[in-house]
């Protein structure tokens, strides 16, 4: 099954259907917002964990009060690799400055596994069930900028492939830097550790990206630098940069 091609007749559908929501928030219900993407190498929602290979990246968010629904698919070009995560968050705490928000995904990673067919080695791809939980409070200093951790913990659901991973991240995101005219520019410095099966690390991960005022589209690029780690297959850099498409829209009871 071409899941990519799957992936993006959904996101279509998705976009077509939801270009007819008005703005007038009188009737509000929900909303739904967006992003699709490509990136010469695709991230994980955990950086050093990289497709190595050119992607489709689409993340997608149904919000109604406190609880949204955020689905988030990372694609390589053939589908051979990659990763669909179903997020269901609540925003426990939505005070002025101060946040805490809860979050629980099922999530299926696709990877190329070797098997042995008729005494031949074989390559093909093989899908991963995972569930995992993630606990994120954050603090409002400025409009401008903010200051987040994340403690994400991960469980392999079958008895080979990873079986525990845990992750703690600190963040900072300065955002709505004018650059001139209207172009705007952010950055997202993270520091995190990383803890799979008994192997750790120890990296920081920046993500800066360009946005022009009034135009959907936005152009970004994250690195990704090792400090320390024993990880198998660990790269000590990796980067990328990504052209995405960006939208947003209101919903209303007809």
């Amino acid at each position: 099954m071409n899941y990519l091609k799957l992936s993006i007749i959904i996101s279509s559908l998705f976009l077509t259907q939801l270009s007819y929501g008005q703005q007038d928030t009188t009737n509000l219900v929900s909303s739904f917002s967006g992003s699709v993407g490509i990136t010469n190498n695709g991230f994980s929602i955990i950086p050093t964990f990289s497709l190595n290979s050119p992607a489709a990246i689409m993340n997608f968010t149904w919000k109604k009060k406190r609880f949204s629904f955020n689905p988030d698919i990372r694609l390589v070009t053939d589908a051979s690799k990659g990763g669909f995560i179903f997020w269901l968050r609540y925003q426990a705490i939505q005070a002025k400055k101060f946040g805490l928000r809860v979050s629980a995904h099922p999530a299926l990673s696709l990877v190329r596994k070797t098997i042995i067919d008729n005494g031949s080695s074989i390559e093909i791809t093989e899908m991963l069930r995972f569930l995992a939980y993630e606990i994120v409070p954050s603090y409002q200093i400025t409009p401008n900028w903010n200051v987040s951790a994340v403690y994400l913990q991960g469980h392999g659901l079958q008895n080979h492939g990873p079986q525990l991973t845990r992750a703690f991240f600190v963040n900072t995101s300065i955002s709505d830097i004018k650059i001139g005219g209207d172009f705007r520019f952010q950055i997202t410095p993270s520091y995190y550790y990383l803890y799979t099966d008994s192997y750790t690390g120890n990296y920081l991960a920046v993500t800066a990206g360009i946005s022009k005022k009034g135009s959907p589209f936005a152009i970004q690029s994250t690195i990704n630098q090792t400090f320390d780690s024993n990880i198998p297959n660990n790269k000590d850099f990796m980067w990328n940069a990504m052209l995405s498409y960006n939208f947003s829209r209101n919903l209303k009871r007809i």
